[in-house]
């Protein structure tokens, strides 16, 4: 019998490859090697599915978040870059086609997402480039507000818009100019981390 998590696991695979509305439940069930009542054991429909897959692929990113600022607690600004490292290794596996989809088909799993990555801006890296200020790492004029609207809040929907930016310029040079760039604009000339150097 298959479990509820591996169920998850092969949703969120197939739905962010190829896009939650292209994915029918007969294909995961297929995939699986199960029938797709099986599937109606766990989710009442395939909303529920999308929404619960892609909330069990954030809980696993935010655990991973927790991790870097726990490990990395004595320099916030290197736990950004982590952080952002970190989910652009997400990222590159998704197809824009999920990220639009969601919106358009599954509003309640498109605001979970939305709920993320506000928080993830807002609270997570907002809070880190406070304490990064007031350890003098970042320059004082800089409005962290501002900062985190402009360069952090919806780093997903840049990457993405009409052409995956991932397919054209490859995640190491989108991470190199979205993040590190844009961190090297706001830090203080006495800081540094090997993403800097």
């Amino acid at each position: 019998m298959i479990t509820k998590k591996e169920l998850l696991s092969c949703a969120i695979n197939k739905f962010t490859q190829l896009g939650s509305k292209h994915v029918s439940l007969d294909e995961i069930a297929r995939t699986l090697g199960i029938s797709k009542k099986t599937i109606y054991t766990f989710f009442k429909n395939k909303e529920d599915l999308v929404t619960a897959s892609l909330e069990s692929l954030l809980k696993e990113y935010k655990e991973k978040i927790n991790g870097i600022v726990a490990c990395n607690s004595n320099d916030p600004v290197f736990c950004v870059v982590l952080i952002y490292e970190r989910g652009f290794e997400y990222l590159k596996y998704f197809k824009p086609s999920f990220i639009f989809g969601l919106e358009k088909y599954y509003p309640k799993a498109f605001r979970l997402f939305q709920d993320f990555t506000e928080e993830l801006a807002f609270t997570t890296v907002y809070n880190l480039l406070k304490e990064a200020k007031i350890k003098g790492h970042i320059n004082p004029d800089v409005n962290l507000r501002l900062a985190v609207k402009i360069y952090f809040l919806r780093i997903d929907n840049v990457a993405f818009k009409k052409k995956n930016l991932f397919d054209l310029y490859g995640k190491d040079v989108l991470f190199k100019h979205m993040v590190i760039y844009n961190l090297k604009g706001i830090i203080s000339s006495t800081y540094s981390n090997p993403y800097f150097e």
